[in-house]
């Protein structure tokens, strides 16, 4: 009888640290939310960009379009490694997963699956955002409560929609500011504004096949967020006279990109079509219309890569980073980094952005740099 007494005292005091573990974490999560991104005191902000994780189930998940010799022993935890190794090498100060972060068809247990995928930017304590792509939400498991469980999760940043937002289409339409380096004349101000966008699944409109698109209540979101940060970014203290940089995240690419690709002025490879929507739903131009963005981010096509200039906004692949996604065989699974970097003022302090820096790194044994690029510029041509 003393020995169950005994077991049962160690099960509560397990049940009582469970508790207190999930508390922690949850103090953990509204600390992260309530943290303020900014530059480092070096000057720097680096972001690590994961499209397509297309997770599963772990170890038991089989991975797609490997060459043979790697196809013995790898699953979904290839994936993982690869984060794991990206975090140490890159050490990012903000990680963007622009969706189909888990293949929710596969994956027994969605809410599972998102766990495991994005436990590496947990574990690591490091800020991460979220968007949704087109197979996020195929399980039992919606659109909406995929995203709801997201922003449950520790260290994220993630939000399911705006605040004061009544009407918006998606899930995952949100900004980050990310603010000058602390004690700086820009301690108090965005100098680098990050937006993040649902870009949906497939169409719902029944004369048009293929996939969704941003509609206009999210541009009209995006349109009005941009101008207040405007406002406040060229007003005093330390007014400017053009506005902060953006950069917008999500997951399936414009029509805009083609035009990329016809001009052939780009850095990195196409390999897949652009599967845009088939229809334009005016994003690209609201954007050029802003004047604030200087680069845009999507993933989908898991065999482009490339960066490339289109009417003053770079549109940007990353490639395919997860095992469980289709690839191409020798191919490495790769990520982008983008490093935005402060002006140094003559005070020996830092002022407004500088300039915007991207490369990628490949799953390979020493994680190859390539394609390293300038996107932007305070003193290139409509740098300003």
């Amino acid at each position: 009888m003393e020995e169950k007494k005994k077991t049962i005292g160690v099960r509560c005091l397990l049940a009582v640290g469970v508790v207190l573990c999930l508390s922690s974490l949850a103090a953990a999560t509204e600390e992260t939310k309530q943290k303020q991104l900014r530059f480092r005191e070096n000057g720097e902000f680096k972001i690590l960009q994961v499209a397509d994780m297309h997770y599963a189930d772990g170890k038991t998940t089989p991975c797609r379009d490997v060459l043979p010799s790697e196809n013995v022993s790898c699953s979904d935890l290839n994936t993982t490694a690869f984060l794991h190794r990206m975090i140490l090498a890159e050490k990012p100060d903000l990680i963007v997963f622009t969706g189909d972060n888990i293949y929710a068809s596969d994956a027994t247990d969605a809410a599972r699956s998102l766990d495991a995928a994005f436990s590496p930017a947990i574990f690591a304590s490091i800020p991460w955002a979220a968007v949704l792509g087109n197979h996020d939400q195929e399980s039992a498991l919606s659109r909406e409560g995929v995203m709801k469980h997201i922003v449950s999760l520790n260290h994220t940043l993630s939000q399911v929609n705006p605040s004061g937002v009544d009407l918006i289409d998606g899930f995952g339409n949100y900004n980050l500011e990310v603010h000058g380096v602390e004690g700086s004349g820009f301690e108090n101000k965005s100098v680098l504004n990050l937006y993040f966008l649902d870009s949906g699944d497939y169409s719902k409109v029944p004369s048009v096949s293929g996939y969704d698109w941003i509609k206009p209540s999210q541009q009209l979101w995006f349109q009005r967020t941009s101008m207040k940060l405007q406002r406040a970014y060229m007003s005093k203290a330390e007014a400017q006279e053009a506005p902060a940089p953006g950069l917008v995240y999500f997951h399936i690419p414009l029509p805009e990109y083609a035009n990329v690709v016809d001009s052939l002025n780009y850095t990195g490879v196409k390999q897949d079509p652009i599967s845009s929507a088939s229809v334009n739903s005016g994003f690209f131009t609201t954007m050029v219309e802003a004047g604030d963005v200087k680069a845009v981010f999507t993933g989908h096509d898991h065999l482009n890569d490339f960066c490339g200039e289109y009417t003053g906004i770079q549109l940007c692949y990353a490639g395919g980073f997860g095992y469980h996604a289709y690839g191409k065989a020798g191919w490495a699974r790769r990520t982008r980094v983008v490093v935005a970097t402060l002006e140094k003022t003559d005070k020996a302090s830092w002022g407004p952005l500088k300039s915007i820096k991207t490369w990628k790194r490949l799953d390979d044994q020493n994680l190859t740099t390539i394609d390293v690029q300038v996107l932007w510029s305070n003193s290139s041509p409509g740098g300003s």
